[in-house]
């Protein structure tokens, strides 16, 4: 889904988010206001390596879920 300003219309962690076209992975995370090392991404059904979030191009309907690790037991 595009509309007319060039975005993205994306469901991150079951929400609707609106990211200009190109945006990435690492634009979500820091969307999010997350540190990078310390979320995974799951992008499709599929895991996106930490490596590849500045080079993960996300896709109108995109579906992500972004979890943070948490230290404790």
């Amino acid at each position: 889904m595009r509309d007319d300003a060039g975005e993205l219309s994306l469901r991150v962690n079951g929400e609707e988010m609106s990211l200009p076209i190109g945006a990435t992975v690492e634009d979500v995370v820091r969307r999010l206001e997350q540190d990078p090392r310390l979320v995974a991404v799951e992008c499709g059904g599929r895991i996106v390596p930490r490596a590849e979030y500045g080079t993960t191009v996300l896709e109108s309907g995109a579906r992500l879920e972004v979890v943070r690790f948490v230290q404790g037991g």
